[in-house]
């Protein structure tokens, strides 16, 4: 988090904090003043602190983002406030399961929304403890509320649309696109994916689950947690109706990169992989059944997720390549 100084009082943003905002939060709005701070994002979003009332305040900001025009922005910018509001509406509000709070969005503030501030501690965190401090417990004890929050997300918006994997394979495809264009997959590797791809097109059990609503971005800065069972969620503009297990192989492809780049090892995740899914697996009726359909899915989202990761411009070269032979070793 990078401190920039002070939102000066002619600022635009500064009006429609003081006058719409910070009533939201019962705070005396009569002369705010607001430390800004840069948190870490792929897109603009800054932290706002009143001086006076100590009241936080989250901004993200849709416009001038690279890759989105104006209306993509809008739109993004409105998919995303009216995602929280919806979860929050079905329950996710309170104890343990909670979406942070939209508190308005303006589009002529550079397609601005405006979020609550919610304390917690990164899913990252704990991974990198577990690893570098042999904090395994906390580790394990944050994956069981995940996987209980992850669960009722998926069983809460069942819907009556069998999954379209095809959704999947063209997401797989632009995945592929993006690494060949960066450069860190050749033409003889993307072939190998794409057979890799088609084969699992042709397993079945890859259609027959039901649609559910996906976070679709779990990553560990985005899960955050509080004491006990408490799971925070943050950003969901990528939000969508598909398999459940897109988002569980989020987090087990997460997890491996996390002990391959940490520890040296994606095999170290293993137990704590083991342990999150059969915690998921423990909110059906079968159990056994539910976690036997969920690992037979797994391995291909988990690949994608580290396809996805090795195309980031923040990984150097040799660890793509390393991402990309791990990726092909959990897709055969």
């Amino acid at each position: 988090m990078k401190y920039l100084g002070h939102l000066p009082a002619d600022d635009p943003f500064f009006a429609y904090l003081r006058c719409d905002i910070l009533p939201l939060l019962s705070v005396n709005a009569s002369c705010p003043d607001f430390r800004v701070y840069q948190l870490p994002a792929s897109h603009h979003v800054y932290l706002y602190e009143d001086q006076h009332s100590q009241a936080r305040i989250i901004g993200k900001f849709f416009g001038g983002v690279p890759g989105l025009d104006p209306e993509a922005a809008l739109r993004h910018m409105e998919r995303e406030f009216n995602n929280l509001n919806h979860l929050r509406n079905i329950g996710f509000a309170g104890y343990p399961h909670y979406v942070v709070r939209p508190l308005g969005r303006n589009a002529s503030l550079n397609r601005v929304l405006v979020e609550e501030f919610c304390y917690g501690v990164p899913l990252s965190d704990f991974i990198v403890n577990a690893i570098r401090l042999n904090a395994r417990d906390a580790l394990f004890q944050k994956l069981t509320a995940l996987a209980y929050f992850l669960a009722t997300l998926h069983n809460r918006t069942v819907i009556d649309n069998k999954v379209d994997f095809n959704k999947e394979c063209e997401y797989f495809n632009r995945i592929v696109e993006q690494l060949t264009n960066a450069g860190r997959a050749g033409w003889e590797e993307v072939r190998e994916f794409h057979q890799l791809k088609d084969q699992w097109r042709g397993r079945a059990c890859m259609w027959e689950d039901q649609q559910v609503l996906v976070h679709s971005d779990v990553t560990p800065a985005n899960i955050l947690f509080g004491d006990g069972l408490w799971v925070i969620i943050i950003d969901l503009e990528r939000m969508k109706s598909a398999d459940r297990v897109f988002d569980l192989g989020r987090v087990v492809g997460e997890l491996q990169h996390f002990f391959m780049q940490q520890a040296g090892d994606k095999w170290l995740a293993e137990p704590f992989i083991g342990h999150f899914l059969w915690e998921y697996a423990c909110q059906f009726p079968d159990r056994h059944a539910a976690f036997a359909t969920i690992t037979a899915r797994t391995p291909f989202y988990a690949g994608l997720t580290l396809l996805r990761i090795a195309r980031n411009t923040w990984i150097d070269g040799n660890y793509s390549c390393q991402l990309l032979d791990e990726a092909r070793k959990t897709l055969r």
